[in-house]
């Protein structure tokens, strides 16, 4: 196993023990709210604090971008971390939310872990080694058309994403598939389509850390990842992954809905395009 990676494994299932042992006391947990329908728990920060804590062990020169403590230092490894994907869910008692860390170097990502603490399931990738779900190896499913494919999605909360745009889409894809689903925690969508347990998906207005890890899964399973409109899909902001073909159809169902200007540009502090080709 790459050294990366055997680090990102570590935290993931830390911070998944953390995440677990929470859920008895869901009523009793602090809720902070950190903007509109975007929320922070006691639960997030003491498991990012257990991630960061295991790599700052093993590698204190990184730098670190995480959902909660933002970026520090400055290296050529820059690990990147969401504690816990999916807070709505997870305060709610919903059952879908995640672990996801991924590990690039000079601005390629290299590793990447996605840590189910409920399923007990971890997806894992290595740049040029393919992606595994619990160490068997996965791929993007065989589906070569929106038709009979079962796409996810998730919905925006933000106040600054173009609902109407995005209910556009929703409209535009919603007659040609089998099924449109919306878990709400953009770490396992991503997983999935590269387990090929479904065949695409889109979001706007995401972070770099609900996308990094899953990035580099799909890309190693096989499937495409970029932004809505085909172009190199970039930290952040607006994203469209699926197997080779049903991505492909998607952009094109997609294209007559696309605004000139999108309002998802992700801070500055979030570094550049997802490489992992």
């Amino acid at each position: 196993m790459h050294p990366l990676l055997t680090i990102a494994v570590q935290a993931a299932r830390r911070a998944g023990e953390v995440i677990a042992r929470s859920i008895p006391r869901l009523e009793g947990i602090e809720i902070a709210s950190k903007g509109r329908h975007d929320y922070v728990t006691e639960v997030d920060r003491a498991a990012e604090a257990e991630i960061v804590a295991i790599i700052r062990r093993h590698y204190p020169e990184h730098a670190i971008l995480a959902e909660e403590s933002g970026a520090s230092g400055d290296n050529e490894v820059q690990w990147i971390i969401d504690p816990l994907d999916g807070t709505t869910n997870f305060v709610h008692g919903f059952p879908v939310f995640a672990v996801s860390i991924a590990a690039q170097v000079r601005g390629r990502l290299e590793v990447a872990a996605i840590y189910d603490p409920l399923r007990l399931e971890l997806f894992t990738a290595t740049r040029g080694a393919g992606a595994q779900l619990e160490n068997h190896k996965i791929r993007v499913s065989r589906r070569r058309a929106l038709e009979g494919a079962l796409i996810a999605t998730g919905f925006p909360f933000h106040a600054q994403v173009d609902l109407d745009a995005y209910l556009a889409m929703l409209r535009a894809i919603m007659p040609l598939v089998a099924g449109v689903r919306r878990p709400g925690a953009a770490a396992l969508d991503l997983a999935y389509v590269a387990a090929g347990r479904v065949d695409g998906f889109w979001e706007l207005g995401l972070k770099p850390w609900d996308t990094a890890a899953g990035a580099l899964l799909i890309q190693e399973a096989g499937g495409h990842i970029t932004a809505l409109d085909g172009s190199t899909y970039q930290h952040g902001g607006d994203v469209l992954a699926g197997t080779p073909r049903v991505h492909a159809a998607m952009l094109a169902a997609f294209a007559p809905h696309l605004r000139p200007a999108r309002a998802a540009a992700t801070p500055a502090t979030e570094t550049g395009s997802v490489e992992t080709a």
